[in-house]
Formats: structure tokens, sequence, C-alpha cells
């Protein structure tokens, strides 16, 4: 009878942020969620939620029902109370819903890896490793338009830098966007933000995060933050690289942009940026430098460095591995008609340079990553980052594949990874480009709690900022939005373990009754598992934590959780056993 009840009733945990309250000193909020449990009538209540309703259930359910109310109830920061009440669902047999709806199109099959999103945009990917997690920064290219028809990217209208994180490589969770260019950007003086460069520093004891971007082709500009994710600031105000520069005029360097950064073992730290081809210098543009940083990370030291790099158009890149310099970049797309150098690279390739020190001079190694339009047809500007991640390297691009499968153009682009082999002897070979991309490295973890915008798939459905503060993240959050019947994502290689779940909870909001959720396994249209019917909380700024009974589950399975109805937001989730 209890196993009954609960198949047809849910349990709502409320989050309910309270701004501006002292909490009692010695008050341990996580272990005393604000939930009244009769033991004597096996009660739920909440005193604090005029909604909240009260009604007896059988033992059974309410030891379920509470033992679930203090798992979903844990980690909570000390600015949350945890509340909850009982929602009575109001949609008889959830699965008629789902039994005509026309899914919503993937622009990427389920084979494959890349582009590792595909529900933005995102250019000239410079990948981070930190904790465990590789963070991607990324250019946020967005669709131009004019009288409803698709223009040409002019990159003019970039004003903010995407990112996103992963610990497996394939599903990747989406931070949001860093608002940089315009009045409402943390850098006010910029016009435009595009090609980020990431690093950290210790400084005092305290892993400081540093994010340097360009202004458009003329500054470097840079933003500091306690987390890798952010908030970030600004504390310069201005460019840290301008045209008042030394050698950095716009007739040395046609282009003041693409910053690439290193820390170096010892703790001095180095800036590379640059780009353009000046009149009459195409073999040796010579448009290329390299400075040394300030201790704090946001001054330069002396006069900046030229980089000889031949065939030098933009995207540099630095690595260290071991005692040698690795500089990386993109060649131009002049004609090599003439050219009577040595080294004469294909155009728009990533080519490599080492050296025994990050100032140079550097020995012309060759080409390592063609054009992506090589392997997917549409050509344009190459630009990458490489890593070292769990013992293997990995290289970071971006491709028109994207654009190209939504049926547009335009020079729109999308963030790839592939492995990079880098020999004993210290020669990187060539890469080659793939939609597979690479095989996860770990399973996903479904009892921990998981940000709804984690997925390795996905179709119709976008992300948003909310003001909820994020267990993982803290206050930069975002939530799976823009939802419509037929949007779906999906997780790869979720392991349930051998023993199975019992529950499953999501945290959520709606301003809509009757919207419901399907979890299934495989494919949106594989083995349901559970549906979840989203209460409707008046608002999609009210978050709610809804609780249900789900199938049994085990072993390691693709998940994917697809969508009926409109107007609310999907934050957090996580199965409890």
């Amino acid at each position: 009878m209890a196993k009954n009840y609960l198949k047809c009733a849910m349990l709502i945990l409320c989050m309910v942020v309270l701004a501006g309250c002292q909490k009692e000193t010695g008050k341990n909020e996580e272990n005393n969620p604000s939930t009244d449990i009769n033991s004597s009538t096996n009660t739920i209540s909440n005193t604090d939620n005029e909604l909240s309703q009260k009604e007896t259930l059988p033992t059974e359910a309410a030891e379920q029902w509470n033992s679930m109310a203090e798992e979903a109830g844990k980690s909570r920061t000390k600015e949350q109370q945890l509340t909850s009440f009982e929602f009575e669902p109001t949609i008889e047999n959830p699965s008629l819903m789902f039994e005509n709806i026309t899914l919503s199109e993937s622009y990427k099959s389920k084979y494959f890896h890349n582009p590792i999103m595909t529900h933005k945009f995102g250019a000239d990917p410079f990948a981070l490793v930190y904790n465990g997690r590789v963070y991607v920064y990324m250019t946020g290219d967005i669709i131009e338009k004019s009288d409803g028809k698709i223009l040409k990217n002019s990159y003019s209208q970039i004003k903010s830098l995407n990112l996103i994180s992963s610990d497996d490589l394939v599903n990747w969770t989406d931070h949001g966007e860093v608002v940089i260019g315009g009045y409402h950007g943390v850098s006010m003086w910029a016009n435009n933000s595009w090609a980020p460069a990431a690093t950290y520093k210790n400084i005092n004891g305290k892993d400081k995060f540093f994010l340097y971007f360009a202004n458009s082709a003329n500054g470097i500009g840079v933003l500091t933050s306690d987390s890798p994710t952010g908030p970030f600031k600004d504390p310069l105000q201005k460019s840290l690289v301008s045209r008042q520069t030394p050698l950095s005029s716009s007739a040395e360097i046609p282009w003041l942009f693409d910053p690439a950064v290193l820390v170096d073992d010892d703790g001095k730290a180095y800036l590379y940026y640059g780009g353009g081809v000046p009149t009459g210098k195409e073999e040796m543009p010579n448009s290329a430098r390299v400075v040394e940083l300030g201790e704090d990370m946001i001054s330069l030291i002396g006069t900046p460095k030229v980089v000889e790099a031949p065939f030098f158009f933009e995207a540099a890149y630095i690595n260290k591995i071991g005692d040698i310099y690795y500089y990386t970049y993109c060649s131009n797309w002049s004609s090599r008609e003439n050219a009577v150098g040595e080294h004469i690279p294909e155009p728009a390739n990533i080519i490599y340079m080492t050296s025994k020190s990050p100032m140079g001079p550097w020995e012309y190694q060759g080409s390592i990553l063609e054009n992506p339009g090589k392997f997917f047809g549409s050509y344009g500007n190459n630009h990458h980052s490489i890593i070292q991640f769990n013992d293997k390297w990995y290289i970071f691009y971006h491709s028109q594949l994207l654009q190209d499968a939504m049926g547009i153009t335009g020079g729109y682009r999308s963030p790839h990874v592939d492995e990079a082999i880098i020999t004993q002897e210290g020669v990187i070979e060539p890469v080659k480009a793939s939609k597979a991309g690479v095989p996860q490295i770990k399973s996903f973890d479904p009892y921990q709690l998981n940000e709804a915008e984690t997925f390795a798939w996905s179709a119709g459905v976008s992300t948003v900022k909310i003001d909820e503060i994020s267990e993982n993240y803290g206050e930069v959050n975002q939530a799976v939005s823009d939802i419509s019947t037929g949007d779906w994502f999906g997780l790869s290689n979720v392991d349930f373990g051998n023993t199975a779940p019992h529950a499953f909870t999501a945290k959520v909001s709606s301003e809509l009754a009757g919207n419901v959720i399907q979890i299934s396994l495989d494919s949106p249209e594989g083995e349901i598992i559970g549906y979840l019917e989203i209460p409707n909380t008046e608002s999609e700024d009210k978050f709610v934590e809804v609780a249900i009974e789900v199938s049994e589950v085990t072993g390691v399975q693709d998940l994917y959780f697809t969508f009926n109805g409109e107007g609310f937001l999907f934050d957090t989730w996580r199965f409890i056993k």
C-alpha cells in the first residue's frame, strides 16, 4: 500500500533563500531542515509555507519520504533553508502525453562527441585544467540577422565569452556567459570580447584566476576571479596591452588580439599576443609578441619581444612540455607562390615551433592540424589550445560543423576536442579532426548533485542564468531553459552501479501546471524509468525540489530527459539509493 501511494505522490523540497537573515549560532542548517515529521501519526507538515498541506501517510511511506528529504537536504549553504510540502500530482497517466510528440532534432548523432556542445556556438576554445576538470573558455559567437535573414558573422556583436567544463570530456556543464563588453559588461571600456586565454596562479596562499581577452583587434584586457567559473572582475578597467605598448602599434601588429598565457614552473608568467599580416610581409609578418607578466598577472615587465613565426596569422598558444616550450599558431592565407624561405606551411594550418626559453628564439617544426574545412567541408579561421589531462594530450579547436548541420552559413563556430599524440622524443604528430571526438574517460555519477545544464547531447533546449545559488559552483549558476514539448537532452555512460536507486529528485520551477519530464535509458524513445510532474511554482524564479520513485535501473546507461510543456526551468537532479 505504501509503495503504491508513493507511485502516485511526489515530495517537493523547496529551496528558500533567506536573504539578509542572521542564522542562530551553532544551528546546523544541513541536518535540521524545516520539516516536521510526526512520528506518532506519520504526518509530514511544514509550518513555514502557507501552501503546505497535512496528510496522514502509511508508516513505510513516511519513513521513505523522510529518508528522501534528508538525502535531498544535504550540503545546503548557510544562506539556504530546506523546507518541504506535499504535492499531489494532477496528471493520472503522464505516459499518454509522450505517445504522439515530435522529438526536437539533434544536430549531433549519439555516436559522435563533436562538437562538444550544440545548444550554442563557441569559438577559439582555450582549455584550462584545474582540480580534475577541464574548463573551456570561448568566443561567444551569436547569430547576426537582418530582416529575418542570417548574416555573415562580423564578430562585431560579440561581447561575451562562453564557458563550459567537464571531468570526462563528453558530458559538459554550461557555466553560461562572462559578459565583458558594453554597458552590462564587467569591462564597459571594451567594445568586444574575443579569443580568451585563462590561467591560475597561487598568490598569497590562494589560487587566483586570470582571464585575458581581446577587445576586438585593438587591445588585450584581463579579468580576475577566485573561481574558474567566476564571477569575474576587471581590476584595471582598461587594456593591459594597448597600442601604446612598445612594439604594438597598428603598423607593427595589424590585429592586437588572441592572447595566450603561461605560468612557468618558477612562478614567472608570460603573455603571447598578436595577429595580422603587414603589407609586403606575408612570409614573415613579425606580428606576434611575447612579454613577461608581473607577479600580479595584471601588469607587464619589460618590453615585448617579436616571435619570428613563418607565415604567422593569429591564434597563438603556448605549452611547456618537460623543459621545452611549444609555441603554436595559425598560418596565414597568403599566396606561397613567391615564398623563398625554408618553411612554407599550408594556409590556415596550426603550426608549432619549439624553444628552450619562453621568450625564444624559436625553431620551426611543422604542421599539427590542417584547416577544419579539409575534414568537414567549411573553411574558416583555425584556433586551438592543447592540454594534458589524465596523462593524455588533447587539442581543442573549432569548426563550422554545427552551423552546417543547422543548414545555415555565415562562419559560426563550435568547439571540438580530439586526442593529440606527443611522442617520447617531443614530436607532436598531425591530428585528424573528427566528429567522433574522444572517448569518455570516466563514468558519470548519477548519485551526486548534478547540474541539469550538463549533457552530452541535446535538442531544442538552451540555458539561462538564475539567481539560485549552485551547491557546485556558487553564485554562477545556470538552468536548462527555453523548453518546449519534444525537447530533450542526454548524458553518456551514467553508472548506476549494482544497486538500483529507489528515487529521483529534481530542482525545478514553473509558471504553469501540467509540465512533465520523462526519464529514459539509451534514447529519448528508450526504456522509461520514470515521469516527473512539475508543480506550478507561480514563477520561474521560485524553485522547488521534487522527488519520485523510479523503475529499477543498474549498470552503465545513457540517460535521457525528454520534456512535455513549456514555461519551466530545470536546475539540478540526482538519483537516491
